[in-house]
C-alpha cells in the first residue's frame, strides 16, 4: 500500500495504517461511474482564482480523504474552466513542433469531419484554453471551447452528440443506433477524446497508481473557485519515475476533484495545471443542452466520417481507423505503477519504417529521428529517444516503441528486457 503520511491526524493520534488487500484498495480508489460519466463536461481548468486564505477546515486523513473522493456522486454542474499545458514538446527539424502534427478543429475547406472531437484533442496538448462547462447527470453534457474569436462546442443530450466549430461554420452529429439498447455503451464513447483532461480523469488514473511505491498526504487546504478544499499530495517514490508530485485539491464538501496539478521530476512549472475558475453545483437549466445547426453549416453525419477514414489516409491524422487498429494491436505493457512501459511492436514484421527489404525507409526514419531525438544504444540494438518534461520515448531502428513516463535508463532497461 502506499506510504501514507499521518500529516493530519485525529484525536488519538495515528491512525490505523492496516493495509487493505489490492482488489479491495482498487475499489476504493476508483471514482464513482456517475463522476466519470461526467468527463466530457468537466474539463478543467488552470489555477484557481487567487486564494483569500487558507480555510480552517476539520482535520482529515489522506485515506479518509481518498474515500471521500471515491463516494463523490456529483452528476450536475456548470462554470468556467481552464486548462495549461506545458509537456515541453521537442522541435522537429525545421522549427516545427510535435503539437503542429495534430492541426487544429478548423481544418482547410470547412470539412464537417474536422469537427469532430478527436480533432480537437491535439489542441489541448500546450498552452492555456479556457473553456465553459455543464452537466446534468450521465445523459446531457456540453464543454465549449472558447479561442479569441472562435468556439468550438461539444454537447451531449441524450442519444444525440454534436459538435461545431464556429470558425469552419463546421458541424459533426452522431446519434445512438436504434434498437441496440445500448445507451450506456454508447454515452461512455461520446466523449472519448476529451474526457481525459478533466479533473475527475485525472485524479483517478493517478489513484489508480497508488501503492507501496508512493507516498501521499494531506498537504492543508485551500480555496479553488471560491470553495473550501483539502489538498491530497501524491509523490512517487520510484527512483525511475518522471513524475515529481501529484497535487489534488478536493471539495471539501462533496469530494468532487477541483484542482490537479501534475509537476516533473526536473522541477520549474507544473507538466498539467487543472483547476475550475468558477463552478456551481446546481442544475443546469435544460435549453443549455439544446443544439441546432447554423444556417449555413456543413454537417457531417458519424457514418459519413467513418467512411472517409477507411477509404484512404487522413491527411491530417496521418493514418486510417484500420492503420491506428492494427498498430495498436501489439500494444504490450511492461512493469507496473509509475513505472510502467507501454511496448507497441507494430504489427506482424516489424513497424513500416522497418520494411521495405532495402532499407531505405528505415535508413530515412533514422535520419529523421536524428534531427530531434537523442541515440542510445543497448542489448536490444540501437535507436533513438525523444523526450518531453515529462513522458519518454524509445523508438528503436528495428521498428519497436518503448513509451512511458520514466527515464532514458528505464527506456533502454524495458527494451532490454523485451529483446
Amino acid at each position: 500500500m502506499a506510504r501514507i503520511r499521518p500529516t493530519q491526524v485525529d484525536d488519538d493520534g495515528f491512525w490505523d495504517e492496516e493495509r487493505p488487500s489490492r482488489r479491495t484498495k482498487a475499489a476504493r480508489y476508483a471514482l464513482p461511474v456517475a463522476v466519470a460519466g461526467l468527463a466530457a463536461a468537466t474539463i478543467g481548468l488552470v489555477p484557481a482564482l487567487a486564494s483569500s486564505g487558507d480555510p480552517d477546515l476539520p482535520k482529515i486523513s489522506a485515506e479518509e480523504l481518498i474515500s471521500k473522493m471515491a463516494a463523490s456522486d456529483t452528476e450536475q454542474l456548470s462554470g468556467s474552466v481552464k486548462i495549461t499545458t506545458d509537456l515541453g514538446l521537442p522541435s522537429l527539424p525545421g522549427g516545427a513542433s510535435l503539437s503542429d502534427l495534430g492541426g487544429g478543429a478548423g481544418g482547410e475547406g470547412g470539412d464537417g469531419a474536422s469537427a469532430a472531437p478527436d480533432a480537437k484533442l491535439m489542441d489541448l496538448v500546450s498552452g492555456s484554453h479556457t473553456l465553459r462547462v455543464a452537466a446534468d447527470g450521465p445523459e446531457r453534457q456540453r464543454v465549449s471551447i472558447i479561442e479569441k474569436a472562435a468556439e468550438y462546442s461539444l454537447i451531449h443530450n441524450g442519444d444525440e452528440t454534436w459538435a461545431y466549430d464556429s470558425e469552419a461554420n463546421a458541424v459533426y452529429h452522431s446519434t445512438a443506433p436504434k434498437g441496440s439498447g445500448a445507451k450506456d455503451d454508447h454515452r461512455r464513447e461520446l466523449p472519448k477524446d476529451l474526457k481525459d483532461v478533466t479533473p475527475q480523469q485525472f485524479a483517478k488514473q493517478v489513484l489508480a497508481s497508488v501503492d507501496d511505491t508512493t507516498d501521499v498526504s494531506v498537504d492543508g487546504t485551500t480555496r479553488v473557485a471560491g470553495r473550501d478544499a483539502y489538498e491530497l499530495l501524491i509523490k512517487p517514490t520510484s527512483d525511475d519515475s518522471t513524475v515529481g508530485s501529484v497535487r489534488i485539491a478536493v471539495d471539501a464538501d462533496n469530494g468532487t476533484p477541483l484542482k490537479f496539478v501534475l509537476t516533473p521530476k526536473s522541477g520549474g512549472k507544473a507538466v498539467v495545471d487543472v483547476a475550475f475558475t468558477k463552478v456551481d453545483f446546481g442544475k443546469p437549466t435544460a435549453g443549455t443542452f439544446d443544439f441546432t445547426p447554423p444556417k449555413g453549416a456543413k454537417v457531417t453525419e458519424e457514418s459519413d466520417h467513418k467512411r472517409g477514414a477507411k477509404d484512404g489516409m487522413n491527411a491530417k491524422d496521418g493514418m486510417n481507423d484500420k492503420d491506428a487498429q492494427e498498430a495498436l494491436s501489439g500494444l504490450k505493457v511492461i512493469g507496473e505503477s509509475w513505472d510502467s512501459v507501454a511496448r507497441l511492436d507494430g504489427g506482424e514484421g516489424g513497424a513500416p519504417a522497418a520494411q521495405g527489404g532495402d532499407g531505405g525507409a528505415e535508413k530515412d526514419a533514422g535520419g529523421f529521428l536524428g534531427g530531434f531525438g537523442k541515440e542510445v544504444k543497448g542489448d536490444f540494438g540501437s535507436g533513438h529517444v525523444v523526450s518531453t518534461r515529462l513522458v519518454n520515448a524509445l523508438l528503436t531502428d528495428d521498428g519497436k516503441v518503448f513509451v512511458g513516463a520514466v527515464d532514458t535508463d528505464a527506456l533502454v532497461a524495458a527494451a532490454n528486457k523485451a529483446k
